[in-house]
Parts: C-alpha cells; structure tokens; sequence
C-alpha cells in the first residue's frame, strides 16, 4: 500500500464497480482516447462533457479517467453538479485499467 493510499485511504472497488454495470467515461481527447483506452469505456473529451450528457446514463455508478487525473477530477464535479449521484474519479486510464 502506498503512502498516499495509507492517507487517503482507497477503499473504491472499481472492479467491481465495472463488474457491476458502472460505467467508465474517458474525457481525454480523441486522439488520446485512439492511442489507448479501456475497453467499453465511453470517450466524451472533458471539453464536450457538458454538451453531452445525456450519453451517459444517471442510473449507473460513474468512474471518469482521463491521462492523469487532473480532467477526470474536473468531469467529476461538472457530472455531480448535473444530478449525477455516486461518480468516482479513478485518475489516470493506464492506472485504472490495471485496478478492474
């Protein structure tokens, strides 16, 4: 367990959460989307997030990730401001993939 995981703690499950019909959404650009991603994510760059919200459904836990989680902390708050209710910032894509 690493230092900040000890101080922070970690305890979201994305595995299971992706097991569980979550939904993933990448908010990186498209081009950094087609350089690599996790399979089944949805790709709606952090830019065009507000715009297009209705492809992402209410009912589901959300995980945003993007390249190292800085845009996804941001797709966070702007899907909770929108009547989002349980969304998770699972950082950098690379990162999460390994962690479902």
């Amino acid at each position: 367990m690493s230092f900040f995981s000890k101080l922070f703690g970690n305890s979201v499950d994305y595995k299971s959460i992706v097991e569980n019909g979550g939904v993933i959404v990448d908010v990186r650009t498209t081009g950094e989307y087609k350089s690599g991603h996790i399979k089944g994510s949805l790709n709606i760059p952090l830019q065009n997030l507000k715009a297009q919200l209705n492809k992402i459904p209410k009912d589901k836990v959300v995980i945003t990730c993007c390249a190292s989680g800085m845009r996804s902390s941001s797709a966070k708050s702007i899907l909770l401001a929108n009547g989002f209710k349980e969304v998770h910032n699972g950082g950098g894509w690379s990162s999460l993939s390994r962690k479902i």
